[in-house]
């Protein structure tokens, strides 16, 4: 039995699998789910060192490595938030046909407990759901969501220079 801590967030996405795939592992664009990052990766296979930037590549929010890579079904990294000193924790996303579309799950593992990086994991769950389905389905992410990328991409020069990418090759 895994006693490892989980979150898990689920979401019906009215799509074929392989759109739903296509749209989570796109590279150098950028991810409105991922909060307007643009991943980042010599390639998407295990060992693969992956980092979420701004789309200037000035700055870097999340550093890991894939684990796991299984086209259109499951693929898992570690995740580090590069702004705060917390331990990596693992995310993993499922992929399931059903007849009605794609269900999407996404799982994380080892959060560290009462920390920054645990209240981030906690309120970024729904919204990469809800923004990924929105986007496959609808082509775009909400109006509230655009107004959220928004925020981020005004605030962006506010970023700590700890997160700048010159300190996460």
């Amino acid at each position: 039995m895994n006693d490892v801590p989980r979150q898990v967030y689920q979401v019906m996405i009215e799509a074929p699998i392989q759109a739903v795939w296509d749209a989570l592992t796109k590279k150098d664009e950028v991810l409105p789910f991922f909060f307007g990052s643009v991943l980042r990766t010599p390639g998407l296979k295990p060992g693969a060192p992956i980092r979420m930037r701004t789309p200037d590549n000035k700055y870097t929010g999340v550093v890991g490595e894939v684990k796991e890579f299984d086209p259109p079904h499951r693929f898992s990294h570690t995740f580090r938030f590069t702004n705060f000193d917390d331990a990596p924790c693992k995310v993993i996303y499922e992929l399931k046909e059903t007849p009605r579309g794609t269900e999407f799950t996404l799982i994380t593992e080892g959060v560290p407990p009462n920390t920054k990086t645990e209240k981030q994991m906690a309120q970024g769950g729904p919204f990469i759901t809800k923004t990924l389905k929105d986007l496959v389905e609808r082509g775009r992410p909400s109006f509230g969501t655009r107004m959220i990328l928004l925020i981020i991409r005004l605030t962006t020069p506010l970023t700590p220079k700890r997160c700048l990418s010159k300190n996460w090759p």
